[in-house]
């Protein structure tokens, strides 16, 4: 599926679920809980297609920029007077380790991709923790909700489940996806009520919902944040939110 005809079936879901809201009763409201669990649901599975494509475009394109730095590196090193055989050798050596290294991530990334039922990474959690928050932290979002998601998959008790979740949120937050943002905010407050990260998780999903234009729900998870965590430095950022909109 291409990430267009995934926001498309997003989209189709979505105004099922509105006529559905519409058409039932006040006493259908856990069929209409349900309803919304499997739009989360769905959410996610459009989300993992729209990040599979999106990883392996932005190792591709790594692998690119590496070649197109070293042509340039050996370019110049040819044309420097005085420059030997034996520079232009290890200039090519070094050139080898990085494609080496970069094809080497992308048949990685690529097989757990394609392997049916694969449960996720082996090994141990804190490195494969620590690979997706690098990847974070450099910008490379699409592979960070990945790598998030496949440790939550392999290490889902893991004491770091919360940080992954809240890790994935970032990463969606970062791309402008609000909607799969908030789900994945969601989920370290509901799953981890009492984690590190909830506070951060109750704030960042009220910016979410801001962002999608959802000031109600926003207010009220701001609210809820400085209740429930008041001297976290997120309920002080809430204070601050709350009293600005007061001012509006």
């Amino acid at each position: 599926m291409t990430p267009n005809g995934a926001v498309r079936m997003d989209r189709v879901v979505r105004v099922v679920l509105v006529l559905a809201a519409g058409a039932l009763p006040g006493c259908y409201t856990p069929r209409l809980v349900k309803m919304q669990a499997s739009l989360d649901s769905l959410r996610m599975v459009v989300d993992t297609l729209q990040v599979r494509n999106q990883t392996s475009y932005e190792l591709v394109t790594a692998m690119r920029a590496d070649v197109a730095e070293q042509k340039d590196i050996l370019l110049s090193t040819r044309a420097t007077t005085g420059s030997t055989t034996q520079e232009l050798f290890d200039q090519m050596g070094r050139l080898n380790e990085r494609l080496g290294e970069a094809l080497g991530r992308f048949t990685q990334q690529s097989q757990r991709q394609s392997t049916p039922g694969n449960s996720g990474p082996a090994g141990n959690p804190n490195q494969v923790y620590d690979q997706a928050s690098q990847d974070l932290t450099q910008g490379r979002y699409a592979i960070a909700i990945q790598g998030f998601r496949d440790f939550l998959r392999a290490f889902p008790t893991s004491e770091l489940a919360d940080n992954a979740r809240y890790g994935a949120g970032e990463g969606f937050f970062a791309l402008s996806q609000f909607d799969s943002a908030a789900t994945e905010y969601g989920a370290v407050v509901r799953d981890h009520p009492n984690g590190d990260r909830a506070p951060a998780g109750l704030y960042k999903l009220a910016l979410s919902e801001d962002k999608l234009g959802k000031s109600g729900d926003a207010k009220k998870h701001l609210e809820e944040l400085v209740k429930r965590f008041p001297d976290s430095g997120e309920a002080q950022l809430a204070r601050e939110r709350l009293g600005s909109t007061k001012r509006r």
